[in-house]
């Protein structure tokens, strides 16, 4: 008889969403326009940014942040290997070289003594990322860069949702770029938003999403007048579609129901893995609180099997685990790049797996996960 297979991830979406995007559509304006500035006010308040400009990707968001940020052909800016090769592809995007910094090993996040230890005269920036959902201790690493004169970006991809300090990842954040794939918590499909307090980068930010214009569509359609449009700075089609927002808007509203179900779901988690031999869960740093974005676990070295062979044994009992977070510097794109010793990476690269973590996973679906890891555990 076949096993019903439990999914890595599933986005929760319904009827709600269905509608919100049949009405966008029926209103006869599918492009950027009124529900794309709800949704960005929107997402400004729930992050505490003063501006949130909406855009088709994260990679999206993450290039057009540098591009702001002035950076070209021999800056240098630190990030993490351990990330998706977004991360640093948008460092290249601009000219500029991405140097791979270390991580801590509880968080997977770059640290204040990682960054210093690769920072070099050259390096004109710092992008950090929340990774899996979990912050980074920003507090610090904002406090370092102040003291090297560096801008800090974020890559809150994951993050929506997850807290610093008891406020929001994004609160107070120089430049951070989120994802709204179907991944994430809150999706739109595709999409993506960059958030800023900075008023004239946040302007700037929109007349470069929209090849450099001085007057978006929005704008020139709600004119009563003729609007001659001009092209200010060679600019990018990095548009969000209302279609898009219209979901986005559903989505956001049911974040802390899914938040608070995830938190649930990896509470039990913890409570069942946390006496198995060699196997460490991801936990809530002591600066913050994850939104499980990602439920990973570390595999110690004399764990019965390797993370390769564990994957297909769980993909054997219908478990659909997927390896972690991947190293950037170990993939061919960067093969010959030259990089600092990266062994913490480079573990939790090549011994992590994500579990199974969706809104809409029971109680039985999790119990089978780990039924299935603790049988492997005793080899």
């Amino acid at each position: 008889m076949s096993v019903d297979r439990i999914p890595v991830m599933i986005p929760w979406l319904g009827e709600e969403e269905a509608r919100a995007a049949s009405e966008a559509v029926l209103s006869g304006w599918v492009a950027q326009g009124p529900r794309v500035a709800a949704f960005e006010r929107a997402f400004a308040e729930r992050v505490g940014a003063e501006h949130a400009v909406a855009v088709s990707s994260c990679t999206t968001a993450l290039h057009l942040s540098l591009v702001v940020l002035g950076l070209g052909p021999g800056d240098e800016v630190v990030v993490p290997s351990l990330s998706f090769i977004a991360t640093a592809n948008a460092v290249r995007y601009v000219g500029a070289e991405p140097v791979f910094a270390d991580v801590d090993p509880a968080t997977g996040n770059l640290t204040t003594a990682t960054v210093d230890a690769v920072r070099t005269p050259r390096t004109r920036a710092v992008l950090a990322v929340h990774q899996g959902g979990v912050p980074a201790d920003v507090h610090a690493l904002r406090a370092a860069c102040a003291d090297w004169d560096l801008p800090l970006v974020e890559d809150a991809a994951c993050a929506i949702g997850s807290t610093v300090g008891g406020k929001p990842v994004g609160h107070g954040a120089l430049l951070a770029a989120w994802s709204f794939h179907p991944r994430k918590l809150v999706t739109t499909g595709e999409g993506g938003m960059v958030t800023t307090d900075d008023a004239e980068w946040a302007a700037r930010l929109r007349r470069l999403r929209e090849h450099g214009m001085n007057a978006s569509a929005a704008e020139r359609h709600a004119s009563s007048k003729p609007v001659l449009e001009s092209y200010l700075e060679v600019g990018f089609n990095y548009r969000m579609t209302d279609v898009q927002a219209a979901i986005g808007l559903v989505q956001l509203g049911k974040l802390d129901a899914m938040i608070a179900r995830r938190r649930e779901l990896a509470a039990r988690y913890d409570a069942a893995l946390g006496d198995v031999p060699g196997l460490t869960p991801v936990r809530d740093p002591a600066h913050g609180q994850s939104n499980f974005q990602s439920y990973w676990v570390l595999l110690d070295e004399d764990f019965p099997v390797g993370r390769d062979g564990l994957l297909a044994s769980l993909a054997g009992t219908g478990v659909s685990a997927r390896r972690g977070i991947m190293a950037a510097h170990l993939e061919p794109a960067y093969a010959g790049h030259p990089r600092a010793p990266l062994p913490v990476t480079e573990r939790i690269s090549r011994d992590s797996l994500i579990l199974p973590l969706f809104h809409t996973m029971t109680e039985a679906q999790l119990d089978r996960v780990v039924t299935a890891l603790r049988e492997q555990a005793r080899g």
